[in-house]
């Protein structure tokens, strides 16, 4: 078992600064192992995203890192217990200089993690709880006690003078650990700084996610036509993702007609009817890694207002994709987008989230973010590596309509690689009369 555990001298460079093929294209795999040709190396993924994480910690002014937002807690041990804990604060992992990832989890876990995990050592698979969002109350105590233990490992690693990176937490435990004598300080910021840049192992399993949207998408143009419901969509497309493989099917927005226009980010019972325009997200992951891929139909017919929209929402997008690359910064893509007052908003936090970009991994968002509110003052780089969606959204001049697409792109040495492949060049008229 001992030669699979990741220790710090068993991350090799290469691992966390993997050398691209970018002449090749990217795999769109099956979900099956095979003995013929190389797949996603899922004990390299473990040893990249791990090596990251110690790397962005020693870069940091941390001693160690308390994570309780799941993601990060399947970045840093490769374990994942199901959807049903991703709200409540069950599980925590910990992890400080030059040491081993510890992981509590909840009950029973622990115990399955010692036979299954073996890239964990057993006996820092512990079972824990801090109180499942105060339904425990803290007073029992069970907060204190694993605030206790927690600074008690960071005294034995040599660490406990040094701040204490904490991603997300309950106020009580925040408490507790300050009462151990610990300093909380952020730790979401190092873990992004470790996420942002995607190995060939992640690329492979976004653009998978990918595909099986792809085929969303034909189910979608295939069944969008009078009488359907925006619902019946949504449960369609919920039954294919899971039959292809998906473990978490996180969302589907679906808008058509008069809900177009503003933009409410849900779907209802609305029945479809001739003529309307129409746009899906299909938010899903396939083992963890996220998709968000935006796509607009009209039904049967289209007038040419609705063409209208769909082209210059069209033009947007293209044209901060001609700008991703290595050393762009986002205020330069952000830039190439219409002002919130130029499509029909009052200020730039109303129309957040319309003109958008955000990095994808094993969150919706990660780096990195790209949008007006934030990219002209504040930008960041792009870097070779990362992956992220971009997103227009233009309102037809009929007043109700609205074209909304997005696209998934993978940055390379010197470009970028679209990964949402759907067609979508042209506004896709379903079942047309």
């Amino acid at each position: 078992m001992d030669e699979v555990l990741l220790r710090p001298e068993q991350v090799r460079a290469e691992d966390i600064d993997p050398h691209y093929r970018w002449n090749r294209a990217l795999p769109a795999l099956g979900p099956m192992g095979v003995d013929f040709e190389e797949r996603v190396d899922f004990q390299r993924l473990h040893r990249y995203r791990l090596g990251r994480v110690r790397q962005a910690l020693d870069a940091s002014k941390l001693g160690a890192l308390l994570c309780f937002d799941v993601n990060n807690i399947r970045y840093v041990t490769s374990t994942k217990i199901g959807e049903w804990e991703r709200d409540k604060l069950c599980r925590f992992a910990l992890l400080a200089r030059g040491g081993e990832p510890i992981l509590w989890d909840f009950g029973s876990a622990a115990v399955h993690h010692r036979l299954y995990v073996p890239w964990l050592r057993p006996e820092l698979c512990k079972a824990g709880l801090v109180g499942l969002r105060g339904t425990v109350p803290p007073a029992f105590g069970l907060m204190r006690r694993h605030a206790e233990e927690i600074a008690g490992l960071l005294r034995e690693a040599g660490v406990a003078d040094m701040p204490l990176g904490v991603d997300i937490i309950e106020p009580p435990m925040m408490f507790e650990l300050e009462r151990a004598g610990l300093k909380v300080a952020d730790g979401q910021q190092v873990m992004l700084d470790a996420r942002e840049i995607k190995s060939i192992d992640e690329i492979a399993l976004l653009n998978r996610a990918a595909a099986m949207v792809d085929g969303v998408y034909q189910l979608i143009s295939e069944e969008l036509k009078p009488g359907v419901r925006e619902a019946d969509i949504v449960a369609m497309a919920t039954k294919f993702l899971y039959e292809h493989g998906s473990d978490d099917v996180e969302a589907i927005n679906a808008i058509s007609g008069e809900r177009c226009n503003p933009h409410p980010h849900n779907f209802t019972d609305r029945m479809i009817r001739p003529g309307d325009q129409a746009f899906f997200d299909v938010l899903q992951a396939f083992m963890g890694y996220r998709t968000c891929y935006y796509r607009t139909f009209n039904v049967g017919r289209a007038t040419p207002a609705q063409h209208d929209a769909y082209k210059q929402c069209r033009d947007w997008l293209d044209r901060s994709i001609e700008l991703i690359r290595p050393g762009v910064t986002t205020d330069t893509v952000a830039s190439v987008w219409p002002r919130a007052d130029e499509f029909g908003f009052p200020d730039e936090m109303s129309a957040f989230g319309l003109q958008f970009g955000h990095g994808l991994g094993l969150a919706l968002h990660e780096r990195p973010i790209i949008s007006r509110l934030v990219s002209l003052e504040h930008p960041l780089e792009i870097k070779e590596g990362m992956v992220f969606a971009l997103e227009t959204y233009c309102p037809a001049s009929d007043g109700y309509s609205a074209a909304r697409i997005e696209e998934e792109v993978v940055v390379t040495d010197t470009g970028c690689r679209v990964i949402s492949l759907f067609p979508a060049e042209q506004l896709p008229i379903a079942n047309r009369y």
